[in-house]
């Protein structure tokens, strides 16, 4: 029998795995300092604000926080003034504030798990906080000198932090969250997608990957499928949360082989007050029937190992281990 490990590597390299990858069971997920004082901590109920200076919000029986981005909460009202305004979080902390996480990194099993690095609002997520949603979309057309520019200083503090991580945790992968479109359709043409967000990605997975890391594993529970080429380019091993608009059968077609796909139960089907374990089942159940099992890893679309509503996670956790036994 595989560990955990090698049968991850095996569904996502394309060897003989022996049983399905069981949602985030493979990941031995890590955070650090740099990336906590980046976020906000909070509780579903609750506000706060970030370390970039954004106001957040976690409304309850939601999959995670929003930024407030009207009016005076939002941080950037005007592209051309972000020098002054976006100032960077820290990358740099004291070996005594690095320790509880290198030693969290030290209990996690190597020989069963891959040690991750886990990175929260990406390139294209810190933009709309920064400035909201309209205005990041109107700007890529009417100052894309200045978002370019923006860009790369977010790419920048994403490699500083990278190099520090990298030296502290030696993580095995990264899973990395950046919402790339919504439920229907991408923010962005694949075309401005791939001058705009493609270089940055291609810097800073370039990075993680020319210093020990494995795997790639990129978050973004949307429609996603027309950026494929892009995250192939970009180094993207696992694409995590692509919801069912996607067609994750016709992905696997075309592009399996390339890239594994991580999901195929969308929380916002499953993951409901009136969800059941017959209806959990016979999704898995119609997700392989209509995808198969190679490059694919069962889990739900949320952006990590858990759910909105109790037990739903576990849940999927146990039918898919039932299902190993008839599919391998």
């Amino acid at each position: 029998m595989l560990t955990i490990k090698e049968n991850a590597r095996e569904t996502i390299r394309g060897g003989s795995p022996d049983r399905f990858v069981n949602q985030y069971s493979y990941l031995g997920l890590v955070r650090d300092p740099i990336g906590v004082y980046a976020g906000c901590d909070l509780q579903p109920g609750e506000t706060g604000t970030n370390g970039w200076g954004v106001k957040v919000t976690y409304p309850k029986n939601t999959p995670g926080q929003f930024p407030l981005c009207e009016g005076e909460d939002k941080l950037l009202k005007d592209i051309t003034k972000w020098r002054e305004i976006i100032k960077p979080c820290p990358t740099k902390f004291t070996e005594e504030q690095w320790l509880p996480y290198i030693e969290a990194a030290a209990r996690i099993d190597r020989r069963e798990y891959f040690v991750t690095a886990s990175v929260y609002n990406g390139v294209l997520e810190k933009l709309h906080y920064f400035m909201g949603m309209e205005d990041t979309m109107i700007n890529f057309y009417e100052e894309p000198e200045e978002m370019h520019a923006l860009i790369d200083f977010i790419a920048d503090w994403e490699i500083a932090a990278a190099e520090e991580i990298v030296s502290h945790l030696h993580p095995d992968a990264l899973f990395h969250h950046d919402d790339w479109g919504s439920q229907r359709t991408s923010f962005l043409s694949p075309e401005m997608f791939e001058e705009f967000i493609e270089p940055a990605y291609k810097r800073i997975y370039g990075f993680w990957k020319e210093n020990g890391v494995e795997i790639i594993i990129h978050h973004s529970d949307s429609y996603i499928a027309n950026l494929i080429p892009s995250m192939i380019r970009m180094g993207i091993d696992v694409i995590q949360g692509p919801v069912y608009e996607n067609n994750i059968p016709e992905i696997l077609k075309e592009y399996g082989g390339r890239i594994t796909v991580m999901a195929g139960l969308d929380n916002g089907k499953y993951d409901m007050e009136d969800w059941s374990r017959e209806k959990i089942r016979n999704g898995l159940k119609e997700l392989f029937a209509a995808a198969g099992t190679r490059y694919l890893i069962p889990c739900l679309t949320m952006g990590g190992p858990g759910s909105t509503y109790p037990g739903v996670y576990e849940t999927v956790t146990e039918e898919i281990d039932a299902l190993s036994k008839e599919y391998f």
